[in-house]
């Protein structure tokens, strides 16, 4: 039997395929699910105990009396304001060695807390370290293929995000013949999506490119798509959905190509 992995949970059903796929592979599996994000129905099947974000030394402190070396931090979590957080002692001290990231992009605030959680003696990995087959291939996943049109607008998505990413801003935006109509910001994906029709253009509809950032943390936040992206991608009109391959996780990849087959939309895998 492997050793323990500890795996702080945030929301989606990729914290219980993580768990299931460590388990599979002969590993004790420790969720620490974080209130207010983690789906209690996801980690019901594992070992699990729920924390508020803030309690950091409470969080330690499971893993630790759990003989948990190895973390995975998976699932989306909306960074609260300092006032929201409420950190404990050890949260408090935390944010002391972090600094100045602290305050930063989501990008540098990572960063220092795989740098500080790697001090403390924790080895952090990434979700693709345990699923093997959880990231992208390139080329095209489903029966639509892109044409001209909409291959001139991923490329135009790419160009944006290569700026937008550099900044720290997102990872996703949305192009219709040639126009950004949207950009990710601290919303995330399917709230983006949710403003297309206010904005969205006659004529053929636009696509939605999904990249890493220059520079991206590889070991957590790497972009992620699901069934859900493809039912947000078709309410807002989309024609199809291009990300990085090797770089985004697909959750859930059956279940996403046949949502995109139904809709009738592209899935492709692009090389950067």
């Amino acid at each position: 039997m492997g050793l323990p992995l500890g795996i702080i949970a945030g929301g989606g059903p990729l914290p219980g395929q993580v768990a299931d796929a460590a388990r599979a592979a002969g590993r004790p599996v420790f969720i620490t699910a974080l209130e207010g994000f983690a789906d209690p129905h996801v980690v019901a099947p594992f070992a699990h105990q729920f924390f508020r974000l803030g309690a950091i030394g409470a969080i330690r402190q499971a893993l630790k009396e759990r003989g948990c070396v190895d973390l995975v931090m998976i699932g989306p979590v909306k960074r609260p304001s300092m006032l929201a957080l409420r950190p404990d002692t050890e949260g408090l001290k935390l944010i002391g060695k972090i600094g100045k990231a602290a305050f930063a992009g989501d990008d540098g605030l990572l960063a220092a807390i795989i740098r500080v959680l790697s001090e403390d003696g924790f080895r952090v990995l990434g979700a693709h370290d345990i699923l093997s087959d959880v990231l992208g291939p390139a080329g095209l996943l489903a029966a639509t293929a892109p044409d001209a049109t909409a291959m001139a607008d991923v490329q135009r998505g790419i160009e944006v995000l290569k700026i937008i990413g550099a900044a720290d801003i997102g990872q996703a935006c949305v192009v219709q013949q040639g126009i950004v109509l949207a950009v990710e910001t601290v919303e995330g994906t399917d709230a983006m999506l949710s403003r297309i029709p206010a904005v969205v253009r006659p004529g053929p509809g636009g696509v939605l490119v999904k990249l890493a950032k220059p520079g991206q943390e590889r070991r957590v936040d790497l972009p992620t798509i699901g069934p859900t992206t493809i039912a947000h991608a078709s309410r807002a009109g989309l024609r199809g959905i291009a990300f990085e391959a090797g770089s985004t996780i697909l959750s859930d990849r059956e279940a996403m190509i046949e949502a995109a087959d139904a809709a009738g939309l592209f899935l492709t895998g692009i090389e950067i």
